[in-house]
């Protein structure tokens, strides 16, 4: 019998990039094409989505700078919104215009970034607009394959929360991870507080004490282990305890800053985690000073973008067109304030003003040509205080109704 050597199952960017990663049926398409002479037609393609999960009315924006980077070198012009837009059904996102044949092949890794991290980005912006400012870390890496790693974090940061516990995330992203301590460290030293003692001792200052108190006993009686073992230097306890020993989270976590604050613990703060999902926050954001949320958000609901010709060139001219159930013809999106847009033809402005006499805001804008970035792509951070910017105007309209 012959020994396989096992390997990781990870295309590398040159597959990706060069079209290798994609459906079949797109092979095909560009074989016909190029057979019949048919390559050089010239295509508007829209990227939209003309539906949203249950229970959804909007989504973040998130993929572009990596649709950039699988696009960059093909002879096309690119339209787009900004990433991290919060955007409804229908409305245009990123638009590709050039020779069918430029791109015919990218269609599928495009969409699986577009998809992909726009639906973490858009359940982390969900979760954090309701903790609001409750502290959000994503714990999420372990539910996922880890060559996307950093592309989760990523989009889980964009979206809104406060951190990530991804330690690529520093090479990557530029942001240092956050993160507190697993229960393997306090089995492994078989006491949970020699082990706090060690994590105080060993690791650096800057490196917040929050200690993990629901490994062997009660996490009440833990927590305040932790309070009298670290004294000052503790800033919060987690409780991560496991759903089959949990019964009402909400009351446990009570008990636990009664007790903190009963022995003068006031300033301990409840960092809560373990299938933390908007219904958790909900019930919990009352009790808990931070979340870690993990696989909610790594693997949350699919935001269906899909890319449709909107337009095709014949005889020097553009015609709308595409399949049924969707509209034909190259758009722009204009906004008056988060959700409250207008898509207009493309070159045709809107007809009234914002309801404050301001002029709508044209959000397409031309991002690359001939293959070449033409904007500056903003930074992480950047994006980040966009949509937390765009959800607190979400938030104060919802508070007004």
């Amino acid at each position: 019998m012959t020994n396989k050597k096992p390997r990781l199952y990870v295309a590398n960017i040159d597959e990706i990039t060069s079209g290798k990663t994609t459906d079949v049926y797109f092979e095909r398409t560009r074989y016909i094409l190029e057979k019949k002479g048919l390559c050089s037609i010239k295509v508007r393609a829209e990227f939209h989505t003309y539906s949203l999960p249950k229970k959804y009315e909007w989504a973040v924006f998130a993929g572009l700078e990596e649709a950039l980077k699988i696009l960059e070198g093909r002879n096309v012009d690119v339209y787009s919104i900004p990433e991290g837009t919060l955007f409804k059904p229908v409305e245009p996102l990123m638009l590709i215009e050039g020779p069918y044949c430029e791109f015919a092949e990218l269609e599928t890794a495009l969409l699986g970034v577009l998809r992909h991290e726009t639906s973490i980005a858009t359940k982390a912006a969900r979760i954090k607009l309701l903790a609001w400012d409750k502290q959000v870390i994503f714990f999420g890496l372990r539910a996922l394959h880890p060559a996307i790693s950093p592309m989760a974090d990523r989009a889980a940061y964009i979206g809104g929360l406060d951190g990530v516990a991804g330690s690529l995330s520093s090479k990557y992203l530029g942001i240092e991870p956050k993160g507190t301590m697993p229960h393997a460290l306090i089995i492994i030293v078989g006491d949970p507080v020699e082990a706090w003692k060690l994590f105080d001792e060993t690791l650096p200052e800057e490196i917040p004490r929050i200690a993990l108190v629901d490994t062997f006993y009660d996490e009440r009686l833990e927590s305040l282990l932790a309070a009298e073992t670290l004294g000052e230097k503790l800033v919060a306890v987690r409780l991560d305890t496991p759903s089959s020993r949990r019964g009402s989270m909400k009351k446990i976590a009570e008990e636990v800053r009664w007790t903190l604050d009963l022995h003068g613990f006031n300033r301990v703060k409840i960092f809560i985690s373990g299938g933390i999902d908007e219904e958790s926050i909900i019930e919990l954001k009352d009790v808990a000073d931070g979340f870690g949320v993990g696989t909610s958000i790594a693997f949350p609901p699919s935001i269906d973008i899909s890319m449709d010709i909107v337009e095709v060139e014949r005889e020097g001219k553009w015609i709308p067109t595409t399949k049924r159930g969707k509209w034909p013809g190259m758009k722009q999106l204009y906004r008056c304030s988060p959700l409250n847009d207008i898509i207009t033809r493309w070159g045709v402005k809107p007809q009234h003003k914002c309801r404050d006499g301001s002029e709508p805001k044209p959000l397409l804008d031309k991002v690359m040509e001939k293959g070449v970035i033409t904007k500056e792509l903003p930074s992480i951070d950047e994006i980040r205080s966009y949509v937390l910017s765009q959800l607190d105007e979400l938030r104060s309209s919802l508070e007004s109704r």
